[in-house]
């Protein structure tokens, strides 16, 4: 398999977590892919006309974007129902947790783009007010949500948003408003499948 990705790409970092977890790292090739969130990149258009990563390959040849249908794909060849669970309640909530971890690292790269690639004097301070809005607001519903029993999708998930959270925007103060979270995530991060995986300092 051949995985294009970015080193600092929290959508990336969650599948090579699955990976990691489900011992296939040595069965894919990483392929660093640059990325730009104005200029394209050809090569990687032929493979995903999104030109977004993580992009995956198969051995039979068939692409698959972007990282949930990685992961969900990768938890398949591992057996299946392991970190997606069946379909019920659980699996319901697994999904949910991923959607609100994937739904605020949107915001936060939004917000990323608009302070490093636009000139200052042209930076829209309600569009990165708004886009933090979101942020902050799925921030407080992943503290009401349960993070404990077998490990699923959603806590990979959350765990890969908070390391990009703090990357970008380490004066973000999440931990002060969200001391569960911070608590459950001060743990999570010790886990070798995040140790492994953590991102390039800037």
């Amino acid at each position: 398999m051949k995985l294009r990705y970015s080193p600092r790409s929290p959508f990336a970092r969650k599948v090579l977590v699955v990976a990691y977890i489900h011992g296939l790292t040595n069965r894919i090739e990483l392929v660093a892919t640059p990325l730009s969130p104005v200029a394209g990149n050809d090569e990687l258009a032929r493979e995903n006309p999104l030109m977004k990563v993580p992009s995956l390959v198969t051995d039979d040849g068939e692409v698959l974007f972007d990282s949930p249908v990685i992961c969900e794909y990768l938890d398949a060849l591992a057996g299946g129902d392991k970190l997606f669970p069946p379909p019920g309640p659980g699996r319901l909530r697994a999904l949910r947790q991923q959607a609100l971890a994937d739904g605020i690292l949107d915001a936060i790269i939004l917000c990323a783009y608009e302070l490093s690639q636009r000139p200052a004097d042209k930076r829209w301070p309600a569009w990165i007010e708004g886009q933090m809005r979101k942020a902050h607001q799925g921030l407080a519903a992943i503290e009401r949500e349960e993070m404990s029993g077998a490990l699923t999708i959603g806590p990979i998930a959350t765990g890969c948003m908070l390391g990009y959270l703090d990357l970008r925007f380490p004066d973000d103060g999440w931990r002060r408003r969200h001391p569960r979270l911070a608590a459950w995530y001060e743990a999570f991060q010790q886990r070798p499948s995040m140790a492994a995986t953590k991102p390039p300092a800037d």
